[in-house]
């Protein structure tokens, strides 16, 4: 009798191509933020600070640190997809780190030397969809439709 393998045969875990499309997605952004075009007033982008004037899409707030930290979480992202244990914690841990980035831009002034990052109020709710995006796919990813019955 001949063995057909199942479609999804060999097909990675849901969990692992999540992570892998957030990591691709961080990635993606966080090269945009050096694109003249994507990025608006380009030649005001500072390493660091509130001062930087730089807008990816013309809307989010961007740096030189704040584009190197978006493709350090896509690269982590990427190698953590390769393990399911690992996927899930990239999503749960990213997530987690997401929402704390959302309060931390919602309780600094922005116009202060605390926001080094540098955020504005469009990065802070996307923060916060991201987050809690990524710890509920983290969490819906991984749970059992049917748990093992022994």
């Amino acid at each position: 009798m001949v063995s057909v393998p199942h479609p999804r045969a060999g097909a990675r875990p849901l969990v692992q191509r999540v992570a892998l499309t957030f990591g691709v997605i961080f990635l993606v952004v966080g090269v945009l933020g050096f694109i003249p075009g994507i990025t608006t007033n380009y030649g005001s982008m500072t390493f660091a600070g509130h001062h930087s004037g730089a807008l990816l899409l013309g809307i989010f707030q961007v740096s030189i640190l704040h584009n190197i930290v978006h493709v350090l979480f896509g690269l982590a992202g990427v190698a953590m997809s390769r393990d399911s244990d690992t996927a899930r914690l990239y999503l749960i841990g990213g997530g987690a780190v997401y929402l704390a980035l959302w309060l931390y831009g919602l309780v600094i002034n922005l116009g202060s030397p605390a926001n080094f990052i540098p955020v504005n109020n469009p990065d802070n709710w996307l923060h916060f969809i991201l987050g809690a995006a990524m710890i509920g796919l983290g969490i819906a990813a991984t749970r059992r439709a049917h748990p093992d019955r022994r």
